[in-house]
């Protein structure tokens, strides 16, 4: 097969990365006042109403699936043992990680997929629905990061850990111990860090996750909506506060945003991202000089901002320099192994290089490591096109 055509084979159709990742998480804070961030009056009504009791609200379906459906293996198992099997069944539930959108707890059991957070706000609806109680932890995994419409997003982690009913401890039913419920491999958490976290920040998570969302497609107003609910839930959450200011970056309220970047800033000085942002703002007005300074410090912390090889290695493919290409790209690879999109240039650098197994090798961790199902049946259509093509 012709270089040429294995290049087209890959780039037919390249669409734009979805936005998001599973669930923004930030260091907690001490709450702070965080009334005095907020612009009413510079944004209008949102489309869509927020309502807090819509998050961890259970649908009829919901109830008739823990009542009927599994009730028998309910009473047999014990609740939390009969929750935690149906979950992980997948003939019983079929779960599907998606990270196309932050959905509620209805939202991700009609859809039977959601980003971490969805999953996890829906396992909590269905637990307090059977009296289970349920603690919320964040787990300190490696910063990873998705892009989108200019956006860059750091990706957290959360889980649950469920308890027993007193009942089922009374009557011996299951065992007595906490079991903890999460979405990601256990070798991939083996040994992380964990810490517990009130409910208002799960909150807040959500909320963060949906403003994140609707500023991508451009709705500042419900943005905003989003935004403000978040950090009403919780003033300390210091990724509801940046992202406040990245909205009225975009609205062009330059000293609003301003104020909220140092105001994160202060709970977090080293935070990366407040600081990359409150550089761009302070380049905005015109403050060139301070703007310096502040990327001086971030410097000092992040030698490579995300994408910086990525950006690099894309750059070199789509200009021919395929060899160029992939060294940059191998490097990203080296900081961040399951990045879909360093995959999928790799794929195309191969392609140019003329290397069709290494390109089928990197396509298939592309799909593999995809995180919403746009972006997998886009590989995958593409590497069953680059295997037809290439067995001819």
């Amino acid at each position: 097969m012709s270089r040429p055509a294995l290049l087209r084979s890959l780039l037919l159709a390249v669409g734009a990365s979805l936005l998001f990742a599973g669930c923004a998480t930030a260091p907690s804070a001490a709450p702070e006042p965080a009334t005095s961030l907020l612009r009413d009056a510079a944004f209008g009504p949102p489309s869509q109403a927020v309502r807090v009791e819509d998050v961890f609200a259970l649908s009829p379906a919901m109830a008739r699936y823990l009542d009927q459906d599994i009730g028998r293996q309910l009473r047999r198992s014990g609740r939390q043992r009969g929750l935690i099997d149906a979950l992980y069944e997948r003939e019983m539930l079929r779960l599907e990680y998606d990270s196309a959108s932050t959905r509620t707890a209805s939202e991700a059991f009609a859809a039977r997929s959601g980003n971490c957070l969805s999953l996890v706000i829906m396992t909590a609806a269905l637990a307090r629905h059977l009296d289970l109680p349920v603690t919320f932890q964040s787990v300190d995994v490696e910063d990873s990061w998705t892009r989108g419409q200019s956006l860059l997003l750091a990706a957290g982690h959360v889980n649950l850990v469920l308890g027993h009913r007193m009942l089922d401890r009374a009557g011996g039913i299951g065992n007595d111990v906490a079991l903890t419920v999460d979405f990601l491999p256990p070798q991939d958490l083996r040994g992380r860090r964990v810490t517990v976290i009130s409910e208002a920040r799960v909150l807040a998570m959500f909320f963060n996750n949906r403003a994140a969302e609707t500023l991508a497609q451009g709705d500042l107003d419900q943005a905003y909506a989003w935004s403000k609910a978040a950090v009403a839930q919780d003033p300390g959450f210091t990724s509801a506060q940046i992202t406040l200011g990245v909205i009225y970056h975009r609205r062009g309220l330059l000293d609003a945003a301003e104020v909220a970047f140092r105001h994160a800033l202060r709970a977090e000085p080293r935070n990366t991202q407040a600081l990359a942002d409150l550089s761009s703002v302070l380049f905005s007005q015109g403050r060139d000089a301070e703007a310096q300074e502040a990327k001086q410090q971030l410097a000092r912390l992040e030698s490579h901002p995300p994408f910086y090889f990525f950006e690099l290695g894309r750059a070199a493919v789509q200009r021919g320099d395929f060899e160029a290409g992939r060294a940059w790209l191998q490097r990203e690879l080296s900081r961040d192994p399951d990045y879909h999109e360093v995959h999928f240039w790799l794929a195309v650098a191969y392609a140019g290089l003329g290397d069709a197994r290494a390109a089928r090798r990197h396509l298939a961790q592309a799909m593999a490591n995809s995180t919403t199902r746009g972006e997998h049946d886009l590989y995958a259509a593409k590497l069953d096109r680059l295997q037809a093509q290439t067995h001819h």
